[in-house]
């Protein structure tokens, strides 16, 4: 089973968040650490500049309420909001983090990820560790 268990939450889709922890639960040893990571996409500098002051961390900590909010009756969960490329900063934070496994929800892929590919397709090929995709 599973130490380090991290479990990516998109906010600004309407996926069922359970599923995944539950997962995460599942595969886990006995005091595991379980996180749900947000990832706010970057705001490019020439847009970060027109913004106020302390505008970015307030929206840092909007999206941790948020995720305390969606994670209310997961107490073993820990949280972290960071910034970045989806894709990327997933597979970025799991290696920092000496991640064992990532717990990825997916779609059931159309024509444009054939193209683009999707979040959970990035991190299922380029992950340093065990990734559970589950749709």
């Amino acid at each position: 089973m599973y130490k380090n268990i991290l479990v990516p939450i998109a906010l600004d889709h309407d996926r069922n968040t359970s599923e995944a922890l539950a997962i995460a639960n599942a595969i886990s040893e006995d005091g595991a650490k379980i996180t749900a990571l947000h990832v706010m996409e970057e705001v490019p500098a020439y847009v970060a500049q027109y913004l106020p002051e302390g505008q970015l961390e307030d929206n840092v900590n909007e999206l941790e309420r948020r995720l305390q909010d969606e994670l209310k009756d997961a107490s073993n969960v820990s949280i972290a909001v960071i910034s970045g490329h989806a894709g990327h900063a997933i597979v970025d934070y799991a290696k920092d983090n000496k991640v064992d496994c990532i717990v990825v929800a997916s779609h059931r892929p159309g024509l444009t990820d054939f193209f683009l590919g999707s979040t959970a397709a990035r991190v299922v090929r380029h992950a340093p560790c065990a990734v559970h995709v589950s749709r």
